[in-house]
Protein backbone atom coordinates (compact mmCIF):
# COMPACT_ATOMS: atom_id res chain seq x y z
CA UNK A 1 0.00 0.00 0.00
CA UNK A 2 1.60 3.86 -1.04
CA UNK A 3 1.50 6.14 0.92
CA UNK A 4 0.75 9.73 0.10
CA UNK A 5 2.50 12.52 2.02
CA UNK A 6 2.03 16.23 2.59
CA UNK A 7 2.21 18.10 -1.03
CA UNK A 8 4.45 20.94 -1.63
CA UNK A 9 2.01 23.34 -2.77
CA UNK A 10 1.05 27.10 -2.55
CA UNK A 11 -1.74 27.44 -0.77
CA UNK A 12 -4.33 30.87 -0.53
CA UNK A 13 -6.29 31.38 2.69
CA UNK A 14 -8.35 34.15 1.79
CA UNK A 15 -9.92 35.10 4.92
CA UNK A 16 -10.30 32.16 5.90
CA UNK A 17 -11.14 30.54 2.99
CA UNK A 18 -8.50 27.56 1.66
CA UNK A 19 -7.44 26.77 -1.74
CA UNK A 20 -5.42 26.41 -4.71
CA UNK A 21 -8.52 26.22 -7.22
CA UNK A 22 -8.21 28.82 -10.46
CA UNK A 23 -12.46 28.91 -10.10
CA UNK A 24 -11.88 30.24 -6.42
CA UNK A 25 -9.00 32.56 -6.99
CA UNK A 26 -11.08 34.01 -9.91
CA UNK A 27 -13.97 34.24 -7.02
CA UNK A 28 -11.74 36.21 -5.18
CA UNK A 29 -10.80 38.95 -7.64
CA UNK A 30 -14.81 39.87 -8.19
CA UNK A 31 -15.30 39.85 -4.00
CA UNK A 32 -12.38 42.56 -4.38
CA UNK A 33 -14.14 44.70 -6.53
CA UNK A 34 -17.96 43.92 -5.40
CA UNK A 35 -16.78 44.54 -1.29
CA UNK A 36 -15.72 48.43 -2.51
CA UNK A 37 -19.45 49.89 -3.26
CA UNK A 38 -22.66 49.04 -0.95
CA UNK A 39 -24.36 46.64 -3.56
CA UNK A 40 -26.36 44.17 -1.99
CA UNK A 41 -25.18 40.70 -2.58
CA UNK A 42 -26.77 37.33 -2.92
CA UNK A 43 -24.30 34.17 -2.70
CA UNK A 44 -25.57 31.06 -4.56
CA UNK A 45 -23.97 27.82 -3.41
CA UNK A 46 -25.09 24.35 -1.91
CA UNK A 47 -24.86 23.57 1.14
CA UNK A 48 -21.34 23.67 2.85
CA UNK A 49 -19.66 25.20 0.57
CA UNK A 50 -19.00 28.29 2.63
CA UNK A 51 -21.00 30.90 1.86
CA UNK A 52 -21.18 32.77 5.30
CA UNK A 53 -16.97 32.46 4.99
CA UNK A 54 -17.80 34.67 1.61
CA UNK A 55 -20.03 37.17 3.38
CA UNK A 56 -17.64 37.65 5.97
CA UNK A 57 -14.81 38.63 3.54
CA UNK A 58 -16.90 41.14 1.80
CA UNK A 59 -17.45 42.57 4.81
CA UNK A 60 -13.77 42.89 5.94
CA UNK A 61 -12.64 44.13 2.50
CA UNK A 62 -15.61 46.64 2.88
CA UNK A 63 -15.31 50.47 3.99
CA UNK A 64 -17.82 48.93 6.86
CA UNK A 65 -15.37 46.77 7.94
CA UNK A 66 -14.51 48.76 11.47
CA UNK A 67 -18.52 48.50 12.23
CA UNK A 68 -20.51 45.24 13.13
CA UNK A 69 -20.85 42.30 11.24
CA UNK A 70 -24.35 40.23 12.00
CA UNK A 71 -25.55 36.84 10.35
CA UNK A 72 -28.86 35.09 11.19
CA UNK A 73 -29.98 31.92 9.15
CA UNK A 74 -33.49 32.76 8.17
CA UNK A 75 -34.55 29.02 8.11
CA UNK A 76 -33.90 28.20 12.25
CA UNK A 77 -36.74 30.60 13.91
CA UNK A 78 -40.45 31.25 13.65
CA UNK A 79 -41.88 34.34 12.07
CA UNK A 80 -42.40 36.25 15.25
CA UNK A 81 -38.96 34.77 16.31
CA UNK A 82 -36.84 35.37 13.38
CA UNK A 83 -39.13 39.19 13.04
CA UNK A 84 -38.05 39.97 16.57
CA UNK A 85 -33.91 39.16 15.85
CA UNK A 86 -34.35 41.62 12.79
CA UNK A 87 -36.03 44.15 13.94
CA UNK A 88 -36.13 44.46 17.77
CA UNK A 89 -39.38 44.64 19.86
CA UNK A 90 -40.51 46.91 22.52
CA UNK A 91 -41.62 45.22 26.29
CA UNK A 92 -45.05 43.34 25.64
CA UNK A 93 -44.88 43.17 21.81
CA UNK A 94 -45.54 39.55 22.33
CA UNK A 95 -45.84 36.62 24.85
CA UNK A 96 -42.55 36.72 26.68
CA UNK A 97 -41.12 40.20 25.90
CA UNK A 98 -40.59 41.19 28.93
CA UNK A 99 -37.78 44.42 27.76
CA UNK A 100 -36.91 46.07 24.91
CA UNK A 101 -34.94 44.41 22.48
CA UNK A 102 -32.77 45.97 20.37
CA UNK A 103 -32.50 43.69 17.00
CA UNK A 104 -29.79 42.96 14.16
CA UNK A 105 -30.05 45.66 12.17
CA UNK A 106 -30.13 48.49 14.82
CA UNK A 107 -27.19 46.73 16.21
CA UNK A 108 -25.41 46.54 12.46
CA UNK A 109 -26.32 50.24 11.71
CA UNK A 110 -23.24 51.25 9.74
CA UNK A 111 -22.15 47.85 9.17
CA UNK A 112 -23.17 44.46 7.54
CA UNK A 113 -26.23 42.04 8.11
CA UNK A 114 -25.75 38.72 6.57
CA UNK A 115 -29.03 36.88 6.05
CA UNK A 116 -28.73 33.02 5.08
CA UNK A 117 -31.21 30.60 3.72
CA UNK A 118 -33.12 33.54 2.64
CA UNK A 119 -35.86 31.55 0.44
CA UNK A 120 -36.90 30.32 4.02
CA UNK A 121 -38.00 34.31 4.81
CA UNK A 122 -41.47 33.87 5.94
CA UNK A 123 -43.67 36.53 3.34
CA UNK A 124 -44.75 39.11 6.02
CA UNK A 125 -41.14 39.61 6.58
CA UNK A 126 -40.09 40.20 3.10
CA UNK A 127 -42.04 43.16 2.91
CA UNK A 128 -40.40 44.63 5.86
CA UNK A 129 -36.89 43.80 4.81
CA UNK A 130 -38.09 45.18 1.66
CA UNK A 131 -38.31 48.56 3.59
CA UNK A 132 -34.95 48.73 4.91
CA UNK A 133 -33.53 47.89 1.30
CA UNK A 134 -35.61 50.93 0.36
CA UNK A 135 -36.57 53.06 2.46
CA UNK A 136 -33.48 52.42 5.20
CA UNK A 137 -35.05 52.59 8.09
CA UNK A 138 -37.89 49.69 10.01
CA UNK A 139 -39.90 49.77 12.75
CA UNK A 140 -39.37 47.50 15.79
CA UNK A 141 -42.17 45.24 16.85
CA UNK A 142 -44.47 46.55 19.50
CA UNK A 143 -44.37 50.16 18.37
CA UNK A 144 -44.66 52.72 15.47
CA UNK A 145 -41.97 54.64 15.52
CA UNK A 146 -39.42 54.45 13.12
CA UNK A 147 -35.94 53.55 13.12
CA UNK A 148 -33.33 54.92 10.22
CA UNK A 149 -30.66 52.24 9.67
CA UNK A 150 -27.32 51.92 6.97
CA UNK A 151 -26.85 48.55 6.90
CA UNK A 152 -25.39 46.29 3.93
CA UNK A 153 -27.26 43.41 2.78
CA UNK A 154 -25.23 40.51 2.19
CA UNK A 155 -27.83 37.35 1.53
CA UNK A 156 -27.36 33.71 0.82
CA UNK A 157 -29.39 30.44 -0.46
CA UNK A 158 -28.81 27.23 -2.16
CA UNK A 159 -32.56 27.86 -4.05
CA UNK A 160 -33.30 29.42 -7.38
CA UNK A 161 -35.25 32.47 -6.24
CA UNK A 162 -37.05 32.75 -9.78
CA UNK A 163 -38.38 29.30 -8.96
CA UNK A 164 -39.94 30.73 -5.93
CA UNK A 165 -41.17 33.78 -7.31
CA UNK A 166 -42.98 31.74 -10.15
CA UNK A 167 -44.25 29.86 -7.27
CA UNK A 168 -45.66 33.31 -5.38
CA UNK A 169 -43.32 32.02 -2.20
CA UNK A 170 -40.92 34.67 -2.93
CA UNK A 171 -41.79 38.47 -3.73
CA UNK A 172 -40.28 39.41 -7.10
CA UNK A 173 -39.28 43.17 -6.32
CA UNK A 174 -37.22 41.75 -3.05
CA UNK A 175 -35.56 39.42 -5.27
CA UNK A 176 -34.38 42.27 -7.04
CA UNK A 177 -33.16 44.22 -4.77
CA UNK A 178 -31.60 41.85 -2.72
CA UNK A 179 -29.35 40.03 -5.97
CA UNK A 180 -27.95 43.28 -7.35
CA UNK A 181 -24.34 41.43 -7.62
CA UNK A 182 -25.28 37.64 -7.50
CA UNK A 183 -22.26 35.69 -6.82
CA UNK A 184 -22.00 31.66 -7.64
CA UNK A 185 -19.79 29.63 -5.05
CA UNK A 186 -18.61 26.30 -6.69
CA UNK A 187 -19.07 22.74 -5.51
CA UNK A 188 -16.25 21.52 -3.57
CA UNK A 189 -15.92 18.31 -6.18
CA UNK A 190 -15.81 21.13 -9.39
CA UNK A 191 -12.66 23.25 -7.23
CA UNK A 192 -9.99 21.77 -9.03
CA UNK A 193 -6.86 20.28 -6.34
CA UNK A 194 -9.11 21.30 -2.90
CA UNK A 195 -10.06 18.43 -1.80
CA UNK A 196 -6.58 17.37 -1.08
CA UNK A 197 -5.68 21.00 0.43
CA UNK A 198 -8.21 20.97 2.60
CA UNK A 199 -7.88 17.65 3.56
CA UNK A 200 -4.99 18.26 4.80
CA UNK A 201 -5.82 21.59 6.23
CA UNK A 202 -8.49 19.30 8.45
CA UNK A 203 -5.43 17.00 9.48
CA UNK A 204 -3.35 19.84 10.93
CA UNK A 205 -6.65 21.29 12.44
CA UNK A 206 -7.58 18.19 13.86
CA UNK A 207 -3.44 16.69 14.94
CA UNK A 208 -3.18 20.30 16.75
CA UNK A 209 -6.12 18.43 19.30
CA UNK A 210 -3.76 15.51 20.10
CA UNK A 211 -6.02 13.01 19.87
CA UNK A 212 -4.30 11.68 17.03
CA UNK A 213 -1.24 12.54 14.80
CA UNK A 214 -2.00 11.62 11.24
CA UNK A 215 1.32 11.91 9.34
CA UNK A 216 0.28 10.19 5.55
CA UNK A 217 -2.67 9.01 3.40
CA UNK A 218 -3.56 5.85 2.00
CA UNK A 219 -3.41 5.82 -1.89
CA UNK A 220 -6.71 3.90 -1.52
CA UNK A 221 -8.24 6.62 0.64
CA UNK A 222 -6.94 9.49 -1.44
CA UNK A 223 -8.44 7.95 -4.37
CA UNK A 224 -11.71 7.25 -3.08
CA UNK A 225 -11.75 10.96 -1.60
CA UNK A 226 -11.13 12.44 -5.15
CA UNK A 227 -13.75 10.09 -6.81
CA UNK A 228 -16.77 10.79 -4.18
CA UNK A 229 -18.93 13.19 -5.62
CA UNK A 230 -19.36 15.05 -1.74
CA UNK A 231 -22.93 16.26 -1.66
CA UNK A 232 -21.81 18.27 1.64
CA UNK A 233 -19.02 20.15 0.42
CA UNK A 234 -16.28 21.50 2.49
CA UNK A 235 -18.31 21.19 5.36
CA UNK A 236 -18.83 16.99 4.84
CA UNK A 237 -15.13 16.93 4.19
CA UNK A 238 -14.33 18.37 7.64
CA UNK A 239 -16.89 15.76 9.04
CA UNK A 240 -15.10 13.31 7.23
CA UNK A 241 -11.87 14.21 8.85
CA UNK A 242 -12.90 14.38 12.10
CA UNK A 243 -14.71 11.21 12.12
CA UNK A 244 -11.40 9.51 11.55
CA UNK A 245 -10.34 11.05 13.87
CA UNK A 246 -12.57 9.56 16.13
CA UNK A 247 -12.69 6.17 15.08
CA UNK A 248 -9.08 5.37 13.63
CA UNK A 249 -5.79 5.20 14.78
CA UNK A 250 -2.18 5.50 13.91
CA UNK A 251 -0.33 8.05 11.56
CA UNK A 252 -1.84 6.98 8.60
CA UNK A 253 -5.41 7.57 7.35
CA UNK A 254 -7.05 4.55 6.00
CA UNK A 255 -10.26 3.99 4.13
CA UNK A 256 -11.73 2.30 7.23
CA UNK A 257 -11.48 5.26 8.78
CA UNK A 258 -13.86 7.11 6.34
CA UNK A 259 -17.63 7.64 6.59
CA UNK A 260 -19.40 4.49 5.10
CA UNK A 261 -20.74 6.90 2.03
CA UNK A 262 -16.91 7.02 1.23
CA UNK A 263 -16.30 3.56 1.52
CA UNK A 264 -18.87 2.85 -0.76
CA UNK A 265 -21.33 0.93 1.60
CA UNK A 266 -25.10 1.32 1.30
CA UNK A 267 -26.64 2.72 4.13
CA UNK A 268 -27.82 0.65 6.82
CA UNK A 269 -32.00 -0.13 6.55
CA UNK A 270 -33.92 1.14 9.43
CA UNK A 271 -34.43 -1.69 11.88
CA UNK A 272 -32.23 -4.18 10.31
CA UNK A 273 -29.22 -4.71 11.48
CA UNK A 274 -25.99 -3.98 10.06
CA UNK A 275 -24.17 -7.46 8.37
CA UNK A 276 -21.09 -6.80 8.19
CA UNK A 277 -20.20 -9.66 4.83
CA UNK A 278 -23.04 -7.62 3.14
CA UNK A 279 -21.19 -4.16 3.78
CA UNK A 280 -18.12 -5.55 2.29
CA UNK A 281 -19.51 -7.10 -0.13
CA UNK A 282 -20.92 -3.77 -1.23
CA UNK A 283 -17.99 -2.53 -0.87
CA UNK A 284 -16.31 -4.72 -3.34
CA UNK A 285 -19.12 -4.19 -5.75
CA UNK A 286 -18.04 -0.35 -5.71
CA UNK A 287 -15.08 -0.76 -5.75
CA UNK A 288 -15.49 -3.35 -9.06
CA UNK A 289 -17.40 -0.24 -10.84
CA UNK A 290 -15.00 2.51 -10.05
CA UNK A 291 -12.77 0.66 -11.38
CA UNK A 292 -14.34 -0.50 -14.58
CA UNK A 293 -14.21 -4.41 -13.62
CA UNK A 294 -10.46 -4.32 -13.22
CA UNK A 295 -9.79 -6.23 -9.96
CA UNK A 296 -6.23 -4.98 -9.79
CA UNK A 297 -7.16 -1.51 -8.98
CA UNK A 298 -10.32 -2.58 -7.16
CA UNK A 299 -8.09 -4.29 -4.24
CA UNK A 300 -6.17 -1.54 -4.19
CA UNK A 301 -8.99 0.91 -3.76
CA UNK A 302 -10.46 -1.54 -0.66
CA UNK A 303 -6.45 -1.26 0.56
CA UNK A 304 -6.23 -5.53 0.14
CA UNK A 305 -4.00 -7.61 -1.95
CA UNK A 306 -5.14 -9.16 -4.95
CA UNK A 307 -4.77 -12.47 -3.75
CA UNK A 308 -7.20 -11.52 -0.53
CA UNK A 309 -9.58 -9.99 -3.04
CA UNK A 310 -10.12 -13.05 -5.42
CA UNK A 311 -10.61 -15.09 -2.42
CA UNK A 312 -13.57 -12.75 -1.56
CA UNK A 313 -15.05 -12.59 -4.79
CA UNK A 314 -15.18 -16.36 -4.97
CA UNK A 315 -16.60 -16.26 -1.30
CA UNK A 316 -19.09 -14.09 -2.51
CA UNK A 317 -19.91 -15.55 -5.66
CA UNK A 318 -19.25 -12.22 -7.45
CA UNK A 319 -18.42 -12.97 -10.85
Amino acid sequence: MSLITRPDTEVDNFHGIITVSPQMRSLFRIMERVAKSDATVLVRGETGTGKELVAGALHRLSDRHDQAFHAVNCATLSSELLASELFGHVRGAFTGAVRDRKGLFASADGGTVFLDEIAELPFDIQARLLRVLQEKAFTPLGTTDTVSVDVRIISATNKALRRLVAQKKFREDLMYRIRVVPLFLPRLAEREGDIEVLLWHFIDEFNRKGLRNIETVSSATMDAMLEYRWPGNVRELRNVVEHAFAVGEGPTLGLDDLTPELRGEPPPRDGVPDDPRAAERARILEALRQTGGKKGQAATLLGMSRSTLWRKLREYRIA
